[in-house]
């Protein structure tokens, strides 16, 4: 066994708590020395929590128009409540009705699996019914690529804090997609429906929805775009930057954390806090000596 401080051999029957060559407990001094270890390596880790709370903050916060553009793509979703078109099959005995939006899909979906959905493979082989299915499918494709291009901009935006830039990017050439998609959504329902608005089997109508989708998706390109010109920068705290590289050194072995001084980094404005919060310290003590 050798002495933590001075290095010196202490044999295995020398029971003492002190080092016979330097003095020092030995007990105090290994505490000592894992309570600096633990205070420096908090120091470097609570710098890299710090600065993933202030990408958060500034992906969804830091700014009035990250606000504006968390209630606009969650609207982008919304948006799609709205129909694309809808069908109403009026044939005898049969008397159903297929909405291209997301109440109309789950409804299609209902009664225990026998919805308008699960009989479209027959209904596109009927010779009732089988033109007015494939037009109310047209614009239900379109409807399909929006929610999809909806879904990656919800879970962009909740990854956005990984990286500020690339995720606004992201976001702003997938509400453009989103764009393009809705409007020729929009010029396909008109297309393909009007022929089936009112015959014999069936009464097509147009809805708004892809307009409105448009109208979200436009929104949410634009504000990406206006972030990204006025740059989305975190609000990091002085020297924190530093902590984590050193903290990748330290981690990958390329530096020693016992050589590092105690605090690593200290700014004039951390050095303020760490001596008023031992001033408290001190006070509290004193007062607590009276008691």
């Amino acid at each position: 066994m050798h002495c933590p401080k001075c290095g010196g051999e202490i044999p295995f029957y020398d029971l003492k708590p002190n080092c016979k060559h330097c003095g020092v407990n030995i007990m105090y001094y290994t505490q000592e020395e894992g309570l600096i270890r633990d205070a420096k390596r908090t120091e470097l880790e609570g710098a890299s929590a710090r600065m993933v709370i202030a990408r958060v903050k500034a992906e969804f916060i830091g700014s009035k128009l990250a606000w504006v553009r968390m209630i606009v793509s969650l609207l982008a979703v919304a948006a799609l409540l709205v129909p694309f078109g809808s069908m109403h099959y009026t044939a005898p005995f049969l008397d159903q009705k297929l909405s291209v939006g997301i109440i109309g899909i789950i409804q299609g979906f209902s009664n225990g699996g026998d919805g308008l959905i699960m009989n479209l493979p027959s209904f596109l082989q009927s010779t009732l019914y089988a033109g007015a299915t494939k037009a109310i499918l047209v614009p239900a494709v379109f409807f399909v690529i929006a929610a999809l291009l909806d879904v990656v901009l919800v879970v962009v935006l909740l990854l956005g804090f990984l990286n500020l830039t690339k995720c606004a990017k992201i976001m702003q050439y997938t509400a453009l997609a989103g764009a393009v998609v809705s409007l020729l959504g929009q010029i396909a329902a008109v297309i393909s429906l009007s022929r089936f608005n009112d015959t014999a089997t069936s009464k097509a109508a147009v809805g708004f929805g892809a307009l409105t989708a448009m109208a979200m998706f436009i929104a949410v390109f634009f504000l990406n775009r206006t972030m990204l010109g006025k740059g989305i920068e975190p609000e990091y705290r002085e020297n924190d930057l530093k902590r984590r590289e050193l903290l990748k050194k330290v981690r990958a072995g390329e530096v020693d954390l016992d050589s590092l001084p105690l605090p690593i980094f200290e700014s004039d404005e951390e050095r303020e806090e760490r001596m008023r919060a031992l001033e408290e310290a001190l006070i509290a003590e004193e007062e607590g000596k009276e008691l």
